[in-house]
């Protein structure tokens, strides 16, 4: 069952990251990933059919554009998935929807919009900021 098909939403009401809030993300997570890794199949079936072949000039370089951005999208989701897979890890370890900043309970609206947060939205803006001004020296 996806989580886009299912009736529940975690809620402020019920005890924080209890078994169905768990399973809830945990579920989340994997249907992300499993559109991420489908994306990808789709896009390596595309680029291996996709002629390079192409006798114009211009059209070589604009297919050559679009594969190299491509590429680029693909490297972006390997991260992702990455964080999707460590995030699973938190799951499995107890440690899913604390900020590892300050091991305070992440906002809900936070895990939903963003499943592999893992600070709380205020330790998140401190450490940018610190980011921020470390790069600026």
């Amino acid at each position: 069952m996806s989580v886009s098909e299912g009736a529940y939403r975690p809620t402020e009401d019920e005890p924080f990251m209890n078994d169905r809030q768990l399973a809830y993300f945990k579920q989340k997570l994997l249907d992300w990933k499993s559109d991420i890794l489908d994306q990808s199949k789709t896009t390596i079936e595309q680029m291996q059919t996709a002629s390079l072949h192409l006798a114009d000039p211009a059209d070589r370089a604009s297919s050559e554009t679009d594969h190299s951005l491509e590429l680029r999208t693909r490297d972006r989701q390997r991260k992702l998935i990455n964080k999707i897979e460590s995030a699973l890890r938190r799951i499995e370890n107890g440690e899913y929807g604390y900020c590892e900043a300050t091991g305070e309970p992440i906002s809900l609206a936070r895990l939903e919009a963003r499943p592999t947060a893992t600070m709380t939205l205020e330790a998140q803006e401190r450490h940018e900021r610190k980011e921020k001004v470390h790069r600026d020296d």
